[in-house]
């Protein structure tokens, strides 16, 4: 917003002075800046400063960012701008015009003043360019009419041209053709508006100076005026007002056009980027095709864009003009919303050869050239191809009809498998567990029979020692007789020897006197056995057993004993009595060991005599007491819900060890992580009976109005006669009547107050036609014998299959869930991790828990670590990748869980009552009608599934409930909606967490190689490739991204301040794409200018 006088004066007024040009002064002067002048006063700083905004004529952006400055910058900004001085007005510059139009004179004088013509144009434009808008406004006024001269003058030195070279594309060079003929020849032009016939007149010279005018013009076209007028129409056209003079003006854009047959190539190209941004302008596009009819009428073209092609093909020897050409074609074609039309333009320009000098142009070396080209050709419109992709999407369409109708087959098939998987889980769950229960029987069974083999094997043992004592008893006793024996003849030769003498006392007992004798010393040793007895004499004991209740030790042999003849031994104690039958799981006794010892092991330990893992156990629950866990640091509390030892017996935590877990684990640098900062009114009588007074029956219809009405209603929606009716609900027929109309028909069974005014009509012998049909019909309905239970029998019979397979899918599910679940030995191993990392954490401040509550899973969420990044569950879940992997698909055990859920048990249950119930009602009226085939048949095909249900149903329950309460819960209180659905969100979350951790681990990897430092460029591609599959490109992806691209509405410019040089600025930078922001061109893409590039 400089200064534009330069340094020339021009006269003011009607003196004639001359004007003085010092030589090289081509750029205006800038004032020499004085010194610093003081800030004035706010107010006047404001009003000097709001001036100088007007003068600069800036977007509502811009100024609002300048009046965000302080005052001091504001002062700066003033001083500056009153730095400039215009020295020269508009009028100076018109004036200087209008004497080079002067077609008179001299030609000496001519040629002395057009040497000055081209520094004034030079100077108009600067001042256009950079003063402020007053001045430019001032310029184009009415007035002074700046822009009628600038046409003319820009006319006035291209007619010579013009007129050149029509003669030679007449094959004459005939000086004497006037500009009158070509003002001729240009009126009488086939324009479609007034507004192009005021366009077409491109030259107003008076005929009289034609000649003269020619010459002169000849001397001005060997100049830069023509360049310099274009420059100075592009500065004008910067302001919307001058755009829109220029726009609205009857022969301007024709002239800028016409100045294509410059023979300056710089000059063509200003022109064709001059005319590529006004087609970008809201109705600039039309007024480009007009001025190129106006072009083709003057210049005598076959058909229009023939010489702009003929100056593309010759002139290549200059870049410059050849990529604005090209660009200028580019908009020209492809800016336009009409597709028939571009079509059109684009077949123009290939009817002058286009398509194959662009074939011959891709071998050129200039880039700038190439980006040109593949813009257009990027543009381009192939209607065959076209015609070629719509044939290729109605067969896509079709195709994806058909894969659609595939897929809807296959989901169906993969639904009737996965309904098949689950009835045979759930028949395999069934199975297994009537298998159990088998075992559980056989073994039971085997407990018996052990214990009935050891009370055997007991008495055979007692039996075998009383044989034994026996058989010891005997050989004593013989022992002892032989002794007897042997004394007894010891005893005789004593009294053959007369050394004793026996005598019977007068008692009977048998006296042995030893006569008194000297007798060597043999005789006397014999004699010391004798003793004198005083009864019989009793064999001495050779067996000594322990007391029958303790058996001996293994290995423990009888103890006999040969000893003199002792004291008479007590008598033997009886047999030991048998062996209580064996109660527990211990093993039976083994078989005795062969030979004379007998020895039985010792019988193991009961279930209890000792802690299974080792530790003390409460004396009142049979759990072994924890210790509380002392951690390094204060750890922040896990809000599980505990489970009360006396809460665990027979549960999955009496099977867990959590102190085995956390002595495999090192919890440092757990602490580490997830350490704590810091450390309605009743009715009124009266109102019901006058309700019921209305409803007393007319007497020409027995059924109350209302009743009747519905009962109409119902009979028509039927659609079958009264006696039909009847019949199918006597025979059972259930083809005939649908289940909704027996559902309505239920409605309406005659209550016992209809029944008697039915009987009451028919006893005073009055006729059914005096009744309407709807009571005609309850006579005949309700001498259905057992009308209820007939309709009763029919709805559940109707009904039955549907609720079956309704029943039966759920029954499975809950089945097969429950099994998963309790059976799942990796979700026991995690729960136990999870009550250790709970205990570790709580155990210091609550306790130890012997389990806890399956809500406590979702809190695992809820938990977070120190930094606040990660959560327990999180944490979890590393732990279990590293020390644990084979517990990572644990949900591949957990089957169903998401079906289970959504079963209510305790209605699926009710279900099967009532279909129990409706059976039953069934057999009653068989019994009562064992002729009807229909109900036979029913019974026969249908007795054995209802069955097949209830035991199934008897085994959901059963197995739900020992599931939950395996789990610690209460089944009474925790139905399937909530117990499953805890594991569906744990698994849900465990997924997610493994996720997350998979993600910060990525993380951290691309953390770390920053800050090592950037990859090689080689190993890239590599990374690339490998992540991201490299997938084909499907041809009807490019129809489609063709299709959105020309869908999209063109952002046509408006004509504000600054249009024109922005779109000149960015089609320099970024080539035009059509009807879209994207840059498609493969040989140049720049995305930092996509925002700004015309489109």
């Amino acid at each position: 917003m400089g200064n534009a006088a330069g340094s020339m004066e021009f006269p003011m007024g009607k003196e004639g002075k001359t004007v003085s040009f010092p030589p090289g002064s081509e750029t205006p002067q800038k004032q020499a800046a004085g010194p610093k002048i003081p800030m004035p006063a706010e107010e006047e700083l404001e009003e000097r400063f709001n001036v100088v905004l007007n003068s600069m004529n800036l977007p509502p952006d811009k100024v609002k960012i300048l009046c965000q400055y302080d005052s001091e910058k504001k002062w700066e900004l003033v001083c500056d701008q009153e730095r400039f001085q215009v020295k020269n007005p508009p009028s100076a510059y018109l004036l200087k015009l209008r004497s080079y139009l002067d077609q008179g004179g001299i030609s000496r004088k001519f040629k002395r003043r057009v040497q000055e013509s081209t520094q004034v144009l030079r100077e108009l434009e600067i001042s256009l360019r950079t003063n402020h808008i007053g001045w430019a406004q001032e310029f184009l006024s009415e007035e002074n009419r700046g822009l009628d001269f600038l046409v003319d003058y820009m006319s006035f030195a291209q007619c010579a041209v013009t007129y050149d070279m029509d003669s030679l594309d007449n094959g004459t060079a005939t000086p004497d053709k006037s500009v009158e003929d070509l003002t001729r020849s240009a009126g009488n032009s086939p324009i479609h508006s007034a507004s192009k016939a005021a366009r077409s007149l491109t030259v107003r010279f008076n005929a009289l100076h034609s000649r003269k005018a020619m010459r002169n013009s000849r001397l001005v076209s060997q100049k830069d005026d023509v360049h310099l007028c274009i420059m100075c129409l592009r500065a004008i056209m910067n302001y919307q007002s001058g755009f829109n003079l220029v726009m609205t003006h009857p022969c301007c854009v024709n002239e800028i056009t016409l100045s294509l047959n410059n023979r300056n190539p710089r000059t063509k190209a200003l022109v064709l980027e001059l005319l590529a941004a006004v087609c970008l302008v809201r109705g600039g596009h039309d007024i480009i095709l007009s001025a190129f009819d106006n072009f083709k009428e003057v210049c005598g073209e076959r058909s229009r864009f023939e010489k702009l092609m003929e100056y593309f093909s010759n002139e290549d020897s200059n870049i410059d003009f050849m990529v604005a050409c090209m660009q200028f074609i580019n908009i020209m074609v492809h800016s336009v919303e009409n597709m028939n039309f571009r079509v059109h333009l684009q077949y123009e320009f290939s009817h002058h050869g286009l398509d194959d000098y662009l074939q011959r142009l891709k071998f050129t070396e200039s880039d700038r050239l190439l980006v040109q080209i593949q813009a257009y050709l990027d543009n381009v419109f192939d209607v065959g191809a076209l015609l070629e992709d719509a044939e290729t999407k109605n067969a896509l369409l079709e195709h994806m009809e058909e894969l659609q109708d595939h897929n809807a087959q296959i989901s169906s098939r993969l639904q009737e498998s996965e309904r098949e998987a689950l009835e045979t889980v759930s028949e395999l769950e069934k199975h297994l567990i009537q298998t159990t229960k088998e075992v559980e029987l056989l073994k039971e069974s085997l407990r018996e029979s052990c214990s009935q083999v050891t009370i055997l094997q007991q008495r055979e043992i007692e039996r075998e020692i009383e044989r034994e004592r026996e058989r010891e008893r005997q050989r004593d006793r013989d022992r002892s007789a032989q002794a007897l024996a042997e004394l007894e003849e010891k005893v005789q030769g004593l009294v053959d020897q007369q050394l004793i003498r026996m005598e019977r006392s007068s008692s009977g007992h048998l006296d042995l006197h030893v006569v008194p004798f000297i007798l060597p010393v043999s005789i006397h040793a014999e004699t010391e056995q004798i003793t004198t007895v005083d009864g019989p004499v009793a064999p001495p004991t050779s067996l000594v057993l322990p007391p029958p209740p303790a058996p001996p030790l293994p290995g423990a042999t009888e103890v006999t004993a040969q000893a003199p003849p002792p004291p008479p031994p007590p008598p033997i104690p009886p047999p030991p009595p048998p062996p209580p039958p064996c109660s527990t799981a211990t093993p039976p006794l083994p078989p005795p060991l062969p030979g004379r010892g007998i020895a039985l092991p010792p019988p193991p330990p009961s279930i209890g005599m000792a802690p299974p893992f080792g530790g003390k156990h409460d004396g009142h629950t049979g759990n072994r007491n924890k210790k509380a866990i002392q951690t390094k640091y204060r750890m922040p509390s896990f809000n599980w819900q505990a489970l009360k030892p006396n809460q665990v017996a027979g549960t999955i935590f009496n099977e867990l060890d959590d102190e085995n877990v956390l002595g495999e684990l090192n919890m440092d640098a757990f602490e580490e992580q997830f350490k704590t900062k810091a450390q309605t009114a009743p009715a009124d009588v009266g109102t019901l009976r006058a309700k019921v007074a209305q409803k007393i029956h007319s007497k020409v219809s027995l059924l109350e109005s209302n009743r009747a009405k519905n009962l109409a209603i119902t009979l028509r929606k039927g659609g079958m006669a009264t006696s039909d009716i009847c019949t199918a609900i006597e025979t059972y027929n259930q083809e005939a009547l649908s289940l909704d109309f027996l559902e309505l028909l239920e409605r309406f069974i005659p209550s016992e107050h209809e029944v008697k005014l039915i009987q009451n009509y028919e006893r005073d012998g009055r006729p059914l036609d005096e009744l309407p049909e709807e009571d005609r019909f309850m006579v005949r309905f309700g001498k259905i014998p057992r009308l209820a239970q007939r309709i009763s029998t029919l709805t559940f019979m109707g009904n039955f299959p549907e609720s079956i397979q309704l029943i039966q899918p759920q029954l499975n599910a809950i089945i097969a869930a429950s099994m998963s679940i309790k059976s799942s030995s990796k979700l026991k191993k995690i729960l136990e991790i999870i009550l250790a990392f709970g205990n570790y954490m709580n155990s210091s401040k609550r306790g130890a828990a012997y389990g806890f509550r399956l809500q406590s899973l979702d809190l695992l969420l809820d938990t977070k670590s120190t930094d606040r990044k990660q959560t327990l569950l999180h944490f979890i879940v590393s732990i279990i990748q590293e020390k644990y992997p084979e517990l990572q698909a644990f949900h591949s055990e957990l089957h169903f869980m998401d079906k289970a859920a959504l079963v209510s048990l305790d209605s699926i249950l009710q279900d099967v009552c009532a279909l129990e119930r409706g059976m039953e009602v069934t057999r009653k009226e068989f019994a009562v009608q064992e002729d009807n085939p229909v109900l036979q048949d029913f019974l026969t095909s249908n007795n054995d599934l209802l069955d097949s249900v209830v035991e199934d149903g008897k085994t959901a329950q059963d197995v739900y409930e020992s599931t939950v309460e395996y789990f610690g819960e209460n089944p009474k209180t925790t139905p399937p909606s909530m117990f499953f659905p805890v594991f569906v969100r744990f698994i849900k979350a465990y997924k997610q967490a493994e996720q997350e951790n998979e993600q910060r681990k990525k993380q951290d990897v691309l953390s770390r190689e920053g800050r090592t430092g950037p990859p090689s460029t080689s190993a890239k591609p590599e990374i690339a490739q490998k992540q991201v599959p490299m997938m084909p490109k499907l041809p009807q992806m490019d129809l489609i991204a063709e299709l959105k691209r020309r869908q999209v509405i063109p952002l046509v410019r408006e004509g504000k301040d600054g249009a024109i040089e922005d779109i000149i600025t960015a089609l320099k930078a970024v080539p035009f794409t059509a009807r879209s922001g994207k840059r498609s061109s493969r040989l140049f893409c720049d995305s930092g200018f996509s925002d700004e590039s015309p489109t």
